[in-house]
């Protein structure tokens, strides 16, 4: 996983865009529905944010307060710094995070919690809980024509082919798993949930 998202960095945004390798798709109301994850990040209270596995910043940018990103490929910080040049940005284990205990007031990740297998997840979700009270997760919403889990192969521009397992959400599945919280966006792409 570490090694397909820091050869993908170059073209994520493509995929939020809807250019590149996306922009043949038909996303029914693609473009409202991110735009309504952006201005429900960018409505978040202004805190001290942990953004994990923050990638290109894309939507770090809308985290308002004092705002960490941390990330694991060196290429997707790269972007970010570019993008979100007043963050602190760290190139290190998202799964571990190397912070005292209470070093924030929220975590925030988007697009990382579906990438994670059932042991990742709850080693994620103990230092999520051990550095800050509060956790926002950003995941894509389960649809049709997915499966709830599987593995997808995934070609990036340069034909490269990559495994990647993934997981897609109902929003009360996603509060229910986080043990609580409430859903602050639930469209046909994306699901929010604060806990």
């Amino acid at each position: 996983m570490k090694a397909y998202y820091d050869a993908r960095a170059p073209e994520y945004d493509d995929w939020y865009l809807g250019v590149g390798r996306y922009a043949h798709l038909e996303r029914e109301h693609w473009d409202e529905s991110v735009r309504e994850l952006e201005l429900a990040v960018a409505a978040l209270p202004p805190t001290r944010t942990l953004d994990v596995a923050c990638g290109t910043g894309f939507l770090t940018r809308h985290l308002r307060g004092d705002v960490t990103g941390l990330d694991q490929s060196t290429r997707m910080l790269a972007v970010a710094r570019k993008r979100v040049p007043d963050a602190g940005l760290i190139h290190d284990d998202a799964l571990e995070l190397p912070f005292e205990d209470g070093a924030f007031d929220r975590v925030f990740t988007a697009h990382f919690y579906g990438h994670l297998e059932e042991d990742d997840r709850l080693t994620f979700l103990a230092a999520a809980r051990r550095v800050a009270d509060e956790l926002v997760v950003v995941d894509t919403a389960r649809r049709p024509d997915r499966e709830a889990v599987q593995w997808e192969e995934r070609i990036l521009k340069d034909e490269s082919r990559w495994g990647v397992f993934k997981r897609y959400f109902e929003p009360e599945q996603l509060v229910s798993e986080l043990g609580s919280g409430e859903v602050l966006v639930a469209n046909r792409w994306f699901v929010m949930v604060r806990s």
